[in-house]
């Protein structure tokens, strides 16, 4: 095995400008050494107490990501990795595996604090390395929190979508078996001899019940009662097609209102006319439902290009924040409704605008609203409160949820990069320092109170800024 050379230290990038004989002693003070392709070179866990200098070869680093092992990065020949002076890290978040036949230079970690003392050069250079390191890794896990609540967003999109799109496509089968039924329909009722003034008075009652906009709703018990009634009456009156009661019963019709048809229409003309007037409720009903969904779908398209601002441009602009709390509570309607969780707006709605970047608000409005239905999942349901004030110079939206709250050790915590107390697999720790740094640039402030059953964040903006 070739032993590491000086010339290959300074090849290094990071090392270039370290004297000749701080290196020396950094090759002294390690060992060379080969891993084979296929070989663990530190397991999850394994404290971290040595450095590796890549001279050939590749490194795979894998860790826990979204419930399942994934590759976080391959570390390449020229890299320094492992343990860096004045770094906090104890252990390895993951393992490492030799991809490619790699010789390295190994320093174990007692051996560097003797640079600290001794060589400022190299541990400068070491430093610089360690920044670059977690300026990366920051970067990378961001970009993996941004894809992570991308994905939630988009699954419970994708069903608030299925759900209309899917009516639609029912109500329009539905609708063309009925029309197929219309010619059939039409023979009957074209062939009965009614006065002009009966067929006044029938289309007075059918528009007069489709237009009707204070149509009581009933419960289940008050509409099954009604439909008996209908069908008794009909089968009073020899019309045996009881989904004509079923039908008729939808638009609020009665036994007055068939037995003033039955004036105009007695029998068997009324059979014929019943029949047409059920297909034609029917149809009206199916337009309904079609057109309804379909305003659902569009307003689901309306909110996701709200949410996104795709067609803004990226200064800061005064902004009504609740259009943008309540896009993200339509963007998130799936997760509150799966997790039972009753949503109880107190809105300001006099409040002065704010100058701000409405996607990055909607990130804050997202990754907050998104912790409280997590943290309510214990209960199996909850209630989300969403308060909005003026404070003096200040709007402040204040957030709570009765979930189980926040440890008082860990409060101080929560705002941290990387920590989380959610499980293994579903958070990177990211969504509140990305919540917080957002709020700096914005020159407001953000903070939580926390107890069981009553936690809340407070996000202000101070209107100075607008």
């Amino acid at each position: 095995m070739k032993n590491i050379t000086l010339d290959e230290l300074k090849a290094i990038p990071t090392l270039q400008t370290v004297p000749d004989d701080q290196l020396l002693w950094f090759i002294a003070a390690g060992e060379t050494i080969e891993i084979q392709e296929g070989e663990r070179i530190f397991e999850k866990g394994d404290p971290l107490d040595k450095t590796l200098i890549i001279m050939e070869g590749r490194i795979r680093i894998c860790a826990m990501q979204g419930g399942k092992m994934r590759e976080i990065f391959v570390v390449k020949e020229h890299t320094i990795t492992g343990y860096l002076p004045f770094s906090r890290a104890t252990n390895t978040f993951g393992y490492g595996e030799c991809i490619q036949k790699c010789r390295m230079l190994r320093v174990y970690k007692d051996k560097l604090q003797e640079a600290i003392k001794m060589h400022y050069e190299l541990t400068e250079a070491l430093v610089h390395t360690m920044t670059s390191r977690v300026r990366d890794f920051t970067s990378q896990q961001q970009q993996n929190e941004k894809m992570f609540a991308l994905g939630k967003l988009s699954a419970g999109l994708a069903h608030e979508l299925n759900n209309p799109a899917s009516a639609i496509s029912r109500g329009a089968s539905s609708l063309q078996q009925q029309i197929k039924r219309l010619p059939e329909i039409f023979k009957e009722v074209a062939a009965l001899n009614i006065a002009p003034e009966k067929i006044d008075t029938i289309n007075q009652i059918l528009i007069s019940k489709t237009q009707q906009t204070d149509r009581p709703v009933l419960s289940m018990m008050q509409r099954a009662e009604l439909e008996d009634d209908l069908s008794d009456w009909l089968t009073d009156h020899d019309i045996k097609d009881f989904n004509i009661a079923e039908n008729i019963a939808e638009f609020g019709f009665t036994t007055d209102d068939l037995t003033h048809m039955n004036n105009c229409t007695p029998q068997p003309q009324l059979g014929s006319v019943l029949e047409w007037m059920s297909n034609y409720l029917l149809q009206e009903k199916m337009v309904s439902d079609i057109k309804e969904s379909s305003t659902r779908i569009s307003e689901l398209v309306n909110s996701v290009k709200t949410f996104t601002h795709m067609d803004r441009d990226t200064d800061k602009q005064l902004l009504d924040i609740h259009a943008g709390i309540r896009n993200t509570l339509t963007m998130l309607n799936y997760k509150l409704r799966k997790g039972n969780i009753q949503v109880v707006e107190n809105f300001d709605l006099n409040l002065p605008q704010v100058k701000a970047l409405a996607g990055e608000l909607n990130q804050v409005w997202t990754n907050i609203i998104d912790n409280a239905i997590d943290a309510m999942e214990v209960n199996g349901s909850g209630i989300l409160e969403i308060r909005t004030q003026l404070d003096r110079h200040f709007v402040c939206v204040y957030i709570k949820d009765n979930g189980p709250g926040i440890p008082p050790e860990e409060q101080s915590q929560v705002f941290d990069p990387f920590f989380t107390t959610k499980d293994m697999g579903k958070g990177t720790g990211l969504g509140l320092d990305v919540v917080n740094r957002i709020i700096r640039q914005h020159s407001g402030t953000v903070k939580v109170t926390s107890e069981p059953g009553n936690t809340e964040f407070t996000v202000c903006f101070p209107l100075t800024d607008n």
